[in-house]
């Protein structure tokens, strides 16, 4: 019998060498490099050749008419925000998250939802059919016509698919599937991809809304080929502390949608909830006002959220004090340190400086500086800032506040929810007053400090 040909295959890029390197000349990562077997099945050519479509044929734009396409809430309000408004037909959609952070359970309640009017299949590669009725008797879903798949081989799936026609597909995992054509494991970097290629050109063909769940690796990034990413319509990550209620999902990737959204979800007893105002989380309720803590009014795709943002500025005990961010960006926070200090003489080279966003949300966007910097100086004089003040905006390298996008927005926001005073950069001032929220515009560090030391 002929030896088996082998190959190393990368999983970030999908490069293949002839032999093991430690870094792949490709995109040069480190220890990605994995033996797999060459296929010696039918061609990729010959396996594609049966699923093409009609050959396409040049056409002018201004003769392509553009049309809206439908919606399917899947009755889980956070999760239709995230998407867009709901599930596209044709659209593939990728989810990953932690192991145990809640993504089948999170499908499982969509698909009971949807199945009372749409036949949906829910095929499980981790879990047995019985276990998966039982997770749903734990929750509690009410009986319904939900179709259940216990299967890993790729041409099975398709042939079972391909008969019942359903409105909604559910693959859970990706890395659980595997093709035939191949002689690799599954999860494999060419089994993944090869996988993915095949339902998506079946979503694309029958108007199936499919949705594939992933895995992630330590770095909690979508584990497999990055192409992965590429064919999809949507990524979508799930997030948040196992040892915390609350889950957060978030789009990286949304054809159809706008990007960087996010969901909030409670994990009860019944499954996961949505969280109508989950500013209300990110926000710690004291009883009296404490120094090194301060609302900011940050964005998050389309919807405004208030988080509170704490600081401690501590005298170190050591040559080279420590400066620790969490949840928020921590290479932004030496930055701002220097800029506090040339433009307002704030000095804290002496001190340990510990920053946090309460409620485990990872923030972003730049406009989160100038509530660091106000948390920061309330820590080192000592001083809680007014009760009912909310600040954004973005603090540049020569002391100025820039603007920040959607800014009437996050000034409504803080209104709705009792704030009655707010500093923003000056390009954000509203020109029209927002009943029960004073203003005060600012466009230097030095000007945004001293407003602050006047409010106490």
């Amino acid at each position: 019998m002929a030896k088996a040909k082998s190959a190393f295959v990368c999983s970030e890029c999908g490069a293949q060498v002839p032999r093991w390197q430690g870094q792949c000349p490709q995109c040069q990562a480190w220890n990605t490099l994995s033996e797999t077997i060459v296929e010696s099945g039918p061609s990729a050519g010959s396996r594609f050749a049966a699923l093409a479509g009609q050959t396409s044929r040049l056409q002018p734009l201004s003769s392509l008419q553009p049309r809206e396409e439908p919606r399917q809430p899947t009755g889980l309000d956070e999760f239709d925000r995230v998407l867009g408004g709901g599930l596209v037909a044709g659209g593939v959609v990728l989810i990953g998250g932690d192991p145990g952070i809640g993504k089948s359970t999170l499908l499982l309640q969509a698909l009971s939802n949807l199945s009372a009017a749409h036949k949906v299949v829910y095929v499980s590669g981790e879990e047995s059919g019985e276990q998966v009725a039982l997770r749903a008797h734990r929750l509690q879903l009410p009986p319904s016509e939900l179709q259940m798949l216990a299967e890993i081989n790729l041409e099975r799936i398709l042939h079972t698919l391909r008969d019942s026609r359903p409105r909604v597909a559910v693959i859970d995992s990706i890395q659980t599937v595997y093709s035939e054509a191949l002689q690799s494991a599954p999860g494999s970097v060419a089994q993944v991809r090869e996988c993915a290629a095949q339902l998506t050109r079946f979503a694309k063909q029958s108007g199936t809304s499919l949705i594939l769940v992933g895995h992630v690796t330590k770095d909690g990034t979508l584990a497999g080929p990055r192409v992965l990413e590429h064919i999809v319509d949507t990524v979508l990550y799930f997030e948040g502390d196992t040892h915390s209620s609350f889950r957060l999902i978030r789009a990286f990737k949304n054809r159809f949608g706008a990007v960087n959204e996010l969901g909030v979800f409670a994990m009860t007893e019944r499954g996961l909830r949505g969280v109508s105002n989950p500013s209300a989380i990110f926000l710690s309720q004291h009883s009296q006002q404490v120094a090194g803590s301060c609302v900011l009014i940050t964005q998050e795709g389309t919807r405004p959220l208030l988080v509170e943002v704490q600081a401690l500025v501590d005298a170190s005990q050591s040559p080279n004090p420590r400066r620790l961010s969490v949840g928020l960006e921590p290479t932004r926070l030496a930055m701002l340190l220097a800029v506090m200090h040339r433009h307002a003489g704030v000095v804290c080279f002496d001190q340990d400086v510990f920053v946090n966003a309460v409620g485990g949300v990872k923030i972003t966007e730049p406009a989160a500086d100038l509530a660091i910097l106000f948390a920061i100086v309330s820590s080192l004089r000592d001083r809680p800032l007014r009760r009912g003040l909310a600040v954004f905006g973005e603090v540049g390298l020569a002391g100025e506040i820039r603007p920040a996008p959607r800014g009437q927005e996050r000034l409504r926001e803080a209104a709705k929810l009792g704030f009655d005073i707010a500093i923003v950069p000056k390009a954000n001032a509203p020109k029209q007053a927002i009943d029960g929220l004073k203003v005060i515009a600012v466009d230097r560090v030095e000007e945004a400090l001293e407003k602050m030391r006047e409010l106490e």
